[in-house]
């Protein structure tokens, strides 16, 4: 029996693409799928509901400035590298490790090398992370989401095969019509959602906050604002208003079902909003390095006239004054390759 073993984490970026594989593989019966973690992560909540074995391991960050922490990770690394050694060292030669990146994926990289694993990886931004970039060296196959990633990888082992989107997004129905009391199905108001990833984020929340007003007038507002400010939010909570700390699997329903999606630019986000053709407001994270959010964001504008702002730009923006003048644009037709991805990976996987 073939052996699937994913890594990847430290964010819902890097865990939502295994996921949507996970999905898929664990319908063939000749495959024992299982992953490797952090001890206390997003991926281990992620991945918990599914029955697959989840290997914990201890995990550093990779940072490129100079900080007391690099140091206590350094050693965190060093330990993370010999649990997957000792966890891969006892899997037979028939294992492929599959990983989406993050500072997770690099002791089980380094041990899957050690021990003649086979090793694929999947780069989701545009730009390249650190933790992908060191990864490469030792994979046999490179696969990224956005065709001018390519040139940040080996040429002989590196493939497009886009953002594994999940299959719901090809598909117009919902599963479910309300969301905390608020129905997705019919309203005279149009639905607005709105993103700051699943930690939230300030700068929008506050945005937000500021025309909160105007906003319940013209919109149902579903806002996810991160779990360290559910607490303040939930203080503005209306009719009209749903703040969330987190939303699981019926953000997809929600995208389908919003008019308009104001949001950070995480790869994921982007890809599936591609997919949904839908009309949003990109505010791409300043300090994702590398600009990748920028980058993400500027994709979705180049094929669907989305709207990219920076953080800069909005010191002289009210969220009023974005909604009206984007309202007069519409969304452009654009083909969207992505749809092949999944079943592109899966047959890579299964052929190896």
């Amino acid at each position: 029996m073939k052996n699937i073993i994913f890594t990847g984490g430290g964010s819902g970026g890097h865990v939502m693409p295994a996921i949507t594989l996970i999905k898929e593989l664990i319908k063939e019966n000749d495959l024992n799928i299982s992953y490797i973690g952090g001890r206390d992560s997003i991926e281990r909540n992620l991945i918990s509901e599914f029955d697959i074995k989840y290997f914990p391991i201890f995990t550093g960050k990779l940072r490129r400035y100079i900080s007391i922490e690099n140091f206590i990770d350094i050693f965190k690394i060093i330990i993370g590298t010999l649990q997957s050694f000792f966890y891969l060292l006892f899997r037979s030669k028939n294992t492929l490790i599959f990983s989406t990146g993050g500072f997770v994926s690099v002791p089980v990289v380094v041990a899957a090398k050690l021990t003649g694993k086979k090793i694929f990886i999947h780069e989701q931004t545009s730009r390249v992370g650190l933790a992908n970039k060191i990864c490469s060296i030792f994979a046999h196959k490179v696969f990224v989401s956005f065709e001018e990633s390519i040139k940040f990888f080996p040429k002989e082992k590196t493939m497009f095969s886009g953002y594994p989107i999940r299959k719901e997004c090809f598909d117009p129905s919902l599963s479910i019509e309300s969301f905390k009391g608020l129905s997705l199905v019919n309203s005279e108001k149009p639905l607005l959602f709105i993103t700051g990833g699943g930690n939230g984020s300030l700068l929008l929340n506050n945005l937000i906050k500021d025309d909160l007003n105007f906003l319940v007038e013209n919109y149902n507002i579903i806002h996810q604002v991160g779990k360290k400010f559910i607490e303040e939010f939930n203080q503005l909570k209306s009719s009209s208003y749903i703040p969330v700390a987190f939303i699981g699997k019926e953000i997809i329903d929600i995208m389908k079902a919003s008019s308009v999606i104001i949001s950070r630019a995480g790869a994921g986000t982007v890809c599936e909003l591609m997919a949904l053709k839908k009309k949003s407001i990109y505010i791409p994270l300043k300090i994702a390095q590398k600009n990748e959010q920028f980058h993400n964001a500027m994709e979705a504008h180049n094929k669907l006239g989305s709207l990219v702002i920076s953080e800069d730009e909005l010191s002289n923006l009210s969220i009023k004054t974005i909604l009206e003048t984007f309202d007069k644009t519409k969304v452009q037709e654009s083909e969207n390759p992505q749809s092949s991805a999944v079943e592109l990976l899966i047959k890579e996987i299964k052929e190896l």
